[in-house]
């Protein structure tokens, strides 16, 4: 009979044989001689690390930013289930920890975060999952949740006990969700309820980053509301100069990161002769065009060094004639631009599978120009205004001057995406798990999509 630590020593090299081990985690050095596709690569890696290593692997709950302490945002768990995925594919977690991590998840979602008629708070207590004192329930929010929970449906496809439960549990968790019990100004969907106060005066309308919400709400096996939904959605478009308007990119890419839209059109684009992927594009391209006219002359602007979107800020208040923002959604576009010179790299770094050159090349340029000051153990800060020449301590009581001002944070509906979409750009994963879903099939039908991949 074999001695017990013979007999455990010799399943860890059978299950070390069996398994690959992780790519390790890239250095916490920055990389400032890395290009093109090893940039992004690295980018993706640490960005990954960020959902990993800082998430509650107790519950599952991502943070709403980090470091600093916060609560949790139920739309960045939603960018975290995605990334497991990824992680997967690209061999920095074992299959059995992702799926354990999403099962943790999904249970905790089911059974220990609060909400109400399928759909959750904003923002919850990271250990307990409460609400975080009086936010809404939020469709949109829980619409980038059930995104990324139906992701994880259709990824973990093998038959075996722990992937089986994160199938059915995914599915409970979104046919529970009462879509039809948030219309205000029917078919539109409200932007969120609160207890004290009941619907939002504000209706999701177009366009923004609600194609998703509505593609999920309309496609609902359980509670769905009307296909006119789309139409009252896209019959508030603005069309300007050559796309559909929307100020910041954000609106540009989230409901992209789950959904293909190469090749499919509703009624709305067949109008147009376009899809909403090329839309993404122009849009994207129109934001580059405007940091190379820098309007207001901010520094550091121009062909490389571009992209706004909502994100943190420097302070709220005047400085030289520019009014400056903490939290804000910043953009540019034909019909509005709200710009205080502060950059967000997820803005262009998330639209890499539009514009795959100019993204690498922004990549490239910001790791060059501003190095640790932006790049750090988890990728990209959040956002960085190098127009405002500000001091800062250090230790020992020294004060050093830094050529612009950088966040201290890295938050999560800006680090998902970064994730998802170069994962996008590399391989299709998520778009291709994506189209295996029958609810997202369903939904894009019903709303009056045709063509392409929904032929087949």
């Amino acid at each position: 009979m074999r001695h017990p630590i013979a007999v455990l020593a010799l399943c860890a090299l059978v299950l070390a044989c069996a398994t690959p081990a992780p790519t390790p985690p890239p250095s916490a050095a920055v990389p400032v001689t890395l290009r093109g596709d090893a940039l992004i690569d690295d980018i993706q890696h640490r960005t990954f690390n960020w959902f990993w290593e800082t998430s509650n692997a107790e519950n599952g709950l991502v943070n709403d930013r980090w470091p600093t302490q916060s609560f949790s945002s139920i739309a960045a768990v939603g960018f975290g289930l995605t990334a497991y995925g990824v992680g997967v594919e690209r061999g920095w977690v074992t299959r059995e920890a992702a799926a354990q991590r999403v099962l943790t998840t999904l249970r905790f979602f089911e059974n220990g975060v609060e909400g109400d008629r399928g759909f959750f708070y904003h923002f919850v207590d990271m250990k307990t999952g409460k609400r975080f004192k009086d936010v809404e329930l939020s469709t949109i929010d829980t619409t980038l949740f059930l995104a990324g929970a139906l992701f994880c449906q259709s990824y973990f496809d093998r038959d075996d006990p722990t992937e089986r439960e994160i199938r059915e549990t995914a599915e409970r968790l979104y046919t529970r969700a009462q879509w039809n019990q948030f219309h205000e100004r029917n078919p539109l969907i409200s932007m969120g309820w609160t207890p004290e106060n009941g619907l939002h005066d504000y209706d999701y309308t177009g366009y923004n980053e609600a194609m998703i919400l509505y593609v999920l709400a309309i496609g609902s096996p359980s509670y769905p509301v009307s296909p006119k939904a789309w139409n009252a959605y896209t019959s508030s478009y603005k069309w300007e100069d050559d796309h559909v308007a929307f100020a910041p990119l954000f609106g540009h890419q989230y409901s992209h990161v789950w959904i293909d839209f190469r090749g499919i059109q509703d009624h709305y684009m067949r109008q147009k002769g376009i899809d909403y992927f090329e839309n993404s594009r122009r849009a994207t391209l129109w934001q580059r065009n405007y940091a190379i006219r820098n309007p207001h002359g901010f520094r550091g602007y121009g062909e490389n060094v571009w992209g706004l979107t909502a994100c943190d800020g420097p302070f709220d208040g005047e400085w030289n004639g520019t009014k400056f923002y903490t939290y804000a959604a910043r953009g540019a576009a034909p019909n509005e631009v709200r710009d205080d010179g502060t950059l967000a790299p997820t803005a262009a770094i998330s639209s890499i599978v539009f514009t795959p050159a100019e993204s690498t090349a922004a990549a490239e340029a910001m790791v060059a120009t501003y190095g640790g000051h932006l790049y750090q153990k988890y990728g990209f800060l959040d956002s960085f205004n190098p127009t405002l020449n500000v001091e800062r301590k250090v230790q020992m009581g020294h004060i050093v001057p830094t050529v612009g001002w950088f966040d201290n944070d890295y938050l999560g509906i800006d680090q998902g995406p970064i994730v998802a979409m170069i994962e996008n750009h590399r391989s299709e994963l998520v778009w291709k798990t994506m189209k295996k879903n029958e609810h997202i099939r369903r939904g894009l039908r019903r709303a009056g999509f045709t063509g392409g991949w929904l032929a087949q």
